[in-house]
């Protein structure tokens, strides 16, 4: 038995070696340089300190958010192919697409400490010569997980939001040699989804993908589907919103890219890509009727289904006036997402609704409360996205009194981390993971207000606060600064002191002002 086994093996392992020998073909980045990995303890004095006086237990989260993400830093394990240190999810021995993306948004803040967005690259050095990134790849060996695969590679697209992190940490780090090394990937990236995410014999030509793939693993939309009951690896061309609006997201954030690097051509191929793929959806997807958008079949016919994938047309930035009004109304409905904790996965109103969260039939999660929370401030819908993350920040941070940690998925009804109907816990706790979304992402920039661009050296401020509130040591491209505004009295006028290493634009409620190296003193009038 032993004769047979180890040429099996060894054929195995020549498989694997062969495989990974081509991977990475379109990114620069070939080789791991060591890096000490850094603690929390030492670096905490470094991070951006945000200024809250009236919600100081938001503030306990907050840091609770950094000490649980630092501790989720890797680097690879000896014999990996991986190319650079990561945060990872905290979950399983692999490396997983759209968390990755995700935590790169927190992360952010803390890029002169760790550069976060450099995580995506071990997804970038593992890419197939036709351009496909498995959403699921091995820590140990550098290979697909199964879990990213299926037959004829149905479960291996996430959403494909690598673009869109990039564009993120380039408004804080104006670093255009970034752009440069990861276009060649993602152009690939967007070429092999176009093959062989569509099928141009549908009527709407939109892009598919199934439960596991879309990153909502037991989402009730898969219900019903052919291909012989596996939900997870459906592969008929049903368009899906979320998928068909993602690559709307991810063709404008490559013209953004295109864009920067001076290639004008390639900016207008992308952006008419991008506008192409918004027509299909607003004609096939969306119901005047109910005022959202649904998946299609094959035939384009509209499923049923409502779920949060609805909103991703808000981010994606193909809503007119009158849709966005729509959604928005559907948003603060009751019956539907507007819940004690919005938003919630899956409708109030649907058949396999389940009040513990249940994991994708109800629970409430931080990345698509991130979208639409975005999307809504694409819109300027300000107000009502605060208000999504106060809700969110509050019940975390009434969950994390009672536990003492942050969850993986939330109760749409119940100050509760989400269960299954019998009440067992089936999320993880300490996760942080894309949960640093709420308490770190949230908290500065929505609660707050904060909105930094290095592109241009600005800083807007929704300011609308009337406690005192701020952050302290941010950084932005070259930029360290501090910004805070004393708490509202009786007078008018209120008072933002600033202190800048470097001048900079201040915008605050639409008034600009200019800041000069060293302190600074202005007055801006109260919003009561």
């Amino acid at each position: 038995m032993k004769k047979t086994l180890i040429p099996a093996l060894l054929c195995l392992m020549l498989i694997v070696n062969a495989q990974i020998s081509e991977r990475g073909a379109y990114f620069a980045k070939k080789k791991y340089v060591p890096e000490r990995l850094p603690e929390y303890k030492e670096i905490k004095n470094q991070l951006p300190t945000p200024i809250l006086d009236g919600n100081k237990d938001w503030i306990e989260l907050y840091w609770k958010a950094w000490q649980i993400g630092f501790s989720n830093l890797k680097t690879p394990p000896t014999g990996s192919p991986l190319v650079s240190n990561w945060i990872d999810e905290g979950f399983w021995p692999q490396i997983f697409q759209w968390d990755t993306n995700f935590m790169t948004m927190f992360g952010r803040y803390a890029n002169n400490i760790f550069p976060f967005i450099n995580s995506q690259d071990n997804f970038y050095a593992a890419q197939h010569l036709n351009g496909m990134i498995c959403r699921v790849i091995n820590e140990a060996d550098g290979a697909d997980h199964e879990w990213g695969l299926g037959p004829n590679f149905t479960r291996t697209i996430n959403p494909p939001l690598f673009a869109w992190a990039e564009v993120e940490n380039y408004k804080f780090t104006a670093d255009k040699a970034r752009l440069s090394l990861v276009l060649p990937v993602l152009e690939k990236y967007a070429e092999w989804i176009d093959k062989n995410r569509t099928d141009n014999t549908t009527p709407h030509r939109l892009y598919w993908t199934n439960g596991q793939a879309s990153g909502m693993d037991n989402t009730a939309r898969d219900t019903g589907r052919p291909n012989n009951g596996d939900v997870h690896s459906a592969n008929d061309p049903m368009g899906w919103v979320d998928m068909s609006s993602q690559m709307v997201i991810f063709y404008n954030n490559l013209s953004f890219i295109a864009k920067e690097l001076n290639d004008t051509m390639k900016a207008a191929r992308y952006n008419k890509q991008a506008a192409d793929i918004a027509i299909r959806i607003n004609k096939f997807m969306w119901n005047e009727k109910t005022g959202l958008y649904h998946d299609v079949t094959p035939e384009g016919k509209q499923t049923t289904w409502k779920t949060v994938a609805a909103f991703w047309p808000l981010l994606a930035g193909i809503t007119s006036t009158q849709q966005t009004d729509r959604l928005v109304k559907n948003i603060k409905d009751t019956t539907l997402f507007w819940r004690t904790l919005p938003l919630p996965s899956l409708a109030a109103n649907q058949p396999t609704y389940d009040v513990n969260g249940h994991y994708w039939l109800g629970g409430v999660w931080a990345p698509t409360s991130y979208m639409v929370v975005k999307g809504l401030e694409q819109h300027g819908y300000y107000d009502l996205a605060t208000t999504i993350a106060e809700k969110f920040l509050y019940s975390m941070s009434e969950i994390y009194k009672s536990t003492g940690t942050i969850w993986e998925v939330y109760s749409p009804e119940m100050y509760l981390p989400a269960t299954d109907a019998s009440g067992k816990y089936i999320c993880k706790p300490n996760f942080v993971g894309w949960n640093g979304l709420v308490p770190i992402s949230m908290l500065i920039e929505n609660i707050i207000g904060i909105e930094a661009n290095a592109i241009d050296n600005s800083l807007t401020w929704h300011l609308q606060r009337q406690d005192r509130n701020g952050i302290e040591n941010l950084r932005f491209g070259k930029i360290i600064t501090s910004v805070v505004c004393e708490t509202a009295k009786t007078e008018e006028e209120r008072k933002i002191t600033v202190n800048s290493n470097l001048p900079y634009k201040l915008i605050v409620n639409e008034k600009v002002f200019s800041v000069k190296t060293g302190d600074n003193l202005f007055l801006i009038h109260n919003k009561n």
